[in-house]
């Protein structure tokens, strides 16, 4: 059974993005649809014969950290790893001056959809290494480009990124760990790192035979005191085992142990110290000294689509699986059908059938917010010209936080409907559904938690942002309701997405006239929850009028016809609810007495 469907992917792909339409970029140049099916075929058999097969090993054989302080993860995943690393895919977007396909990242996350549907855990160290080489790539020196971006690119090295620890969590402005400066090199300006740092994924990999991290680390002053805040985080490449220029040996980079997680179990968790041997971990500052976290935002934001794209990849393997399941499973008869008859599909029910439309318009809803996004990535960073890169920017930034926590959230919605409909079965471990959701559970934190990505969306994208990039999205969502209204059946929709659009936007800006942003950021979560709402109700009509150019009797176009109508008539309404704590301006949360929760 297929993972992802590959007719839908066409249809996203090809269709309603145009992907193709790309290659008038310069970076792009001469590619063409077959290149890009090729590499979707190679994505398919890779997560078809190596990551699928090693999904519920990988589940049941945790890693293991030894005496010696090796983890060992589970030989089918490390196989599974090292197929899809000598297969090239972590190249797929990577300059052709580094040896890469520079395919679109359009395309790219289509390809990685497959193997996080297929298995999410083993696809976490390539999307972490390929991350962590595009920072290096960007900002590195020459020499540490060839010293810890390379061995990225040639599978060789797999990469992590090291912000939290034990006792900031996601205030990275107060992490402690130390850089103190230790001379020049030839790979730059080199410190000694002193510190912890946890939930590090896949930070002790025996996979290959280097790790290479990414650190966020302080500086200490003259006075030898760590400055405070997150801008004085510098950031620095700390390599498990040094350059052989510098002798090959192990740094003093240490796995202290390992988290045990409820889901994404392939891929090791770790508590790393640095320093731990006394004098320091080696490593070299990558750009400015205190210019760590505008660096790290390019890793976390790529990230943050990624977690989404994990998300509804999880999501759509478990509608496939309930769907063949409901279609399959004979239960009860139809309403008004004599007890004598013989049981039929629960396909046929409809409070099934509900349950597999909503997963449908999750799944496929949440997969087209992250391949739209991504085409955002390729176009403000690669567009034609500064009016299409700026008019893409202000949109990726604006989405952002809603392509991490959209699909995270209703994604699990969506996993809770699979395992409903397979009954008992579906909280047994002899279906996989019960591993889908738990891997699922961890990506509404995963990268920022979804009341950090809801701060992030109405604080800093829009309250504090003077509304331009959220103009700029509601240009778009009044083209596409200005197409729809010209088609019969899509009208209704359009006047949907029309008015939520303006009741959103009606609150949002009342709210940057109150003289207390408190009270609203505390509504922030909420918000989030419709404003996702609206941007995947306004992609769903977008789908809908592609699918409705044709007069094809295609089952992938119709039944995105359906998606939408569902979308519209079961979702859309929950904007309302969402926006009522705002509405009433409510001040609850902000200001109940903590002794009496």
């Amino acid at each position: 059974m297929d993972v992802i469907s590959r007719e839908d992917l066409e249809f996203l792909l090809f269709d309603w993005l145009d992907v193709t339409s790309l290659a008038r970029l310069d970076r792009f140049s001469g590619q063409t649809a077959e290149d890009y099916r090729a590499i979707l075929d190679l994505g398919e058999r890779i997560a078809r014969d190596a990551f699928l097969p090693a999904y519920k090993i990988g589940d049941r054989e945790e890693p293991r950290l030894t005496e010696d302080g090796r983890v060992l993860v589970q030989p089918r995943i490390a196989d599974a790893v090292r197929a899809c690393l000598d297969a090239g895919l972590q190249l797929a977007t990577v300059d052709a001056e580094h040896g890469g396909l520079q395919l679109p990242a359009t395309v790219a996350t289509a390809v990685t959809a497959n193997m996080m549907a297929a298995n999410i855990a083993a696809s976490g160290f390539a999307m972490l290494s390929t991350g962590n080489a595009r920072v290096l790539t960007s900002f590195g020196t020459p020499a540490q480009i060839e010293a810890f971006a390379a061995p990225q690119f040639a599978g060789k090295a797999l990469g992590t990124m090291c912000l939290s620890e034990p006792d900031a969590g996601s205030s990275l402005g107060d992490i402690v760990t130390r850089a103190t400066p230790d001379g020049d090199d030839a790979f730059g300006r080199r410190y000694r790192l002193a510190g912890r740092k946890m939930w590090i994924s896949g930070g002790g990999q025996d996979i290959v035979g280097n790790t290479i991290h990414l650190v966020l680390a302080k500086i200490p002053g003259a006075d030898g005191r760590l400055p405070p805040g997150a801008k004085a985080n510098s950031l620095f490449v700390v390599p498990t085992v040094l350059p052989e220029t510098l002798g090959g040996a192990r740094n003093d980079v240490v796995v202290a142990g390992l988290n045990h997680k409820m889901g994404y179990r392939g891929i090791p968790n770790c508590l790393l110290n640095f320093g731990e041997g006394g004098e320091g971990a080696l490593g070299w500052l990558v750009g400015e000294a205190g210019d760590g976290m505008r660096i790290m935002f390019q890793m976390m934001n790529e990230a943050r689509i990624n977690v989404g794209l994990g998300a509804a990849a999880l999501a759509y393997r478990g509608y496939l699986q309930s769907r063949a399941y409901a279609a399959e499973r004979r239960q009860g008869r139809p309403l008004g059908r004599k007890a004598e008859g013989a049981p039929v599909p629960i396909l046929q029910h409809p409070d099934v059938r509900r349950m597999v439309l909503a997963q449908k318009a999750i799944a496929e809803g949440a997969l087209a917010l992250c391949l739209y996004s991504a085409k955002l990535v390729d176009l403000a960073e690669h567009g034609g010209d500064e009016s299409e890169r700026t008019r893409a920017k202000a949109l990726l930034d604006l989405l952002t936080p809603v392509t991490k926590t959209w699909p995270s959230e209703m994604g699990l919605v969506a996993n809770h409907h699979a395992i409903q409909i397979h009954g008992g079965y579906g909280y047994t471990r002899d279906f996989d559904l019960e591993q889908i959701y738990r891997d699922n559970r961890l990506n509404p934190i995963h990268e920022g938690t979804t009341g950090i990505q809801a701060l992030d969306l109405l604080g800093r994208k829009m309250l504090f942002d003077g509304f331009r990039s959220f103009d700029v999205f509601l240009e778009e969502v009044r083209a596409t309701a200005a197409e729809a209204a010209k088609i019969e059946g899509l009208g209704p929709f359009a006047a949907i997405l029309l008015g939520e659009a303006r009741r959103i936007e009606a609150l949002a800006r009342a709210e940057a006239r109150s003289e207390d942003p408190a009270r609203a950021l505390a509504n922030a979560t909420p918000f989030l929850f419709a404003f996702g709402h609206l941007a995947v109700g306004w992609l769903w009509l977008d789908m809908a009028l592609t699918a409705a150019s044709s007069d094809g009797d295609d089952p992938v176009r119709r039944g995105k016809g359906v998606a939408c109508r569902y979308f519209y008539e079961y979702e859309m309404p929950m904007i309302a609810a969402w926006l009522a704590p705002l509405g009433s301006r409510s001040d609850l949360t902000a200001r109940v007495e903590e002794s009496l929760l």
